[in-house]
């Protein structure tokens, strides 16, 4: 699916969402990088810019809430059917391991 938000702007307001769990949660940026494992000027890079590693972003979420709900937002979409037509249909569709396209 096609978004319209650009990268820069998702980076942002994670940082920006992130920031407010912090101060949500009554924790200095010095608190959250001890909890988290993360660096402070990573941190503070992060919370300046939304720049950030994958793992230090799944550190944070686990030290403020909210990995569960990534992970639920990332998986993939179930298929629901509407008919034994299109059950038996789908049981002849490979489910993929590769992608195909470049």
């Amino acid at each position: 699916m096609l978004s319209l938000t650009s990268i820069s702007k998702a980076q942002q307001a994670l940082a920006e969402n992130l920031r407010a769990k912090r101060l949500n949660t009554g924790l200095t940026q010095a608190g959250l990088a001890k909890r988290s494992g993360v660096s402070l000027p990573s941190l503070r890079k992060f919370e300046q810019n939304g720049t950030i590693s994958v793992e230090s972003l799944l550190k944070l979420l686990m030290v403020l809430g909210g990995i569960e709900q990534l992970l639920e937002a990332t998986k993939p979409e179930e298929v629901e059917f509407s008919s034994i037509d299109d059950v038996l249909s789908n049981q002849k569709t490979k489910i993929r391991k590769k992608g195909w396209r470049t």
